[in-house]
């Protein structure tokens, strides 16, 4: 197969754009650990703290998970597809 044709870029540029964004919602998500400083500190939350968090947390890790399955179902479609036009 000498050229690319256009469902090449489409498959390509969905990979890539899901790619980004696992990338940009994972480096949002806060960490579980509070590290030393809450150990010491006792990590004082407040309720409604809690409660933001949670919801901001839940969403991004909710957006993760859908675009980590797009993403993994496009590369094995793209995988089984572009094996059998070969």
């Amino acid at each position: 197969m000498d050229q690319l044709l256009w469902y090449h870029y489409l498959v390509g540029a969905i990979l890539i754009v899901s790619a980004l964004i696992i990338i940009v919602t994972v480096m949002l998500q806060q960490s579980k650990q509070q590290g030393l400083s809450g150990a010491i500190a006792g990590g004082a939350d407040t309720f409604f703290d809690k409660n933001k968090g949670r919801t901001v947390e839940a969403k991004l890790s909710k957006i993760t998970k859908i675009v980590a399955s797009v993403f993994f179902v496009v590369a094995l479609a793209a995988v089984v597809v572009f094996a059998l036009i070969n």
